[in-house]
């Protein structure tokens, strides 16, 4: 009787476990790529304005507006695809733990492409850099996000991980983009993640957790 309870006890405090595991990942998946669109929307609006050769800043309000509405779109796929869990996915040019990531860096890439392709041609034409800068920066980000949705729907590979593997200890620092030395150290840019707090008076104790950023993160290996 006692080991029937002792197994009972042990299935019940697992089950607990996997729950409030799959909780924040849940909440983990919608803030990340909440966070993500939301850059990559900015990044957008910041690329029609140079586009259209503008100083009215409404194209980022409106991108900071639907490119979050489209983070949770792509939470939401990812919270389907992996089942709760924490994925990995595999693009063509980049690996991340969601799905808009793979956009998002698509789009960076783009526009840096874009920038040294128009750049390169404004040298050869004998034209002003600075138009090349601006609209090839614009148009390449346009590209590299149409390219990203393509490659995070159609070429990317999505993985589920296990507890095992989500508990295995990285040497990178996490960010959206980082920095490796041979040192040793790593540095991680822009990180998406969850804040936890812990609220005591006399009377209640509550625990709260609220999506955040971490703007820099620092890893050393010895």
């Amino acid at each position: 009787m006692k080991n029937i309870l002792l197994s009972l006890l042990f299935l019940f405090t697992l089950t607990a476990t996997l729950s409030s595991y799959t909780k924040a990942q849940t909440v983990e998946l919608l803030a990340g790529n909440s966070l993500n669109g939301a850059m990559n929307g900015v990044l957008l609006g910041g690329a029609t304005m140079a586009v259209t050769n503008s100083d009215d800043f409404y194209p980022l309000q409106v991108g900071l507006g639907l490119g979050t509405l489209y983070g949770i779109g792509m939470g939401a796929h990812d919270i389907v695809q992996g089942g709760g869990k924490e994925i990995l996915v595999s693009g063509l040019f980049n690996d991340g733990s969601n799905s808009s990531i793979i956009v998002l860096l698509d789009t960076f890439y783009g526009a840096a492409a874009g920038s040294i392709i128009v750049t390169s041609i404004m040298l050869v034409a004998n034209e002003p850099l600075i138009d090349g800068l601006q609209y090839g920066a614009g148009i390449g980000a346009w590209i590299g996000f149409g390219f990203g949705v393509f490659d995070t729907f159609f070429l990317a590979s999505r993985t589920s991980s296990t507890m095992a593997s989500v508990y295995q200890p990285t040497n990178n620092a996490s960010g959206l983009l980082g920095m490796d030395f041979d040192t040793g150290t790593s540095l991680g840019f822009m990180n998406p993640t969850l804040f936890s707090s812990i609220e005591l008076n006399q009377t209640t104790f509550s625990k709260s957790i609220n999506p955040g950023v971490e703007l820099l993160n620092v890893r050393v290996n010895f």
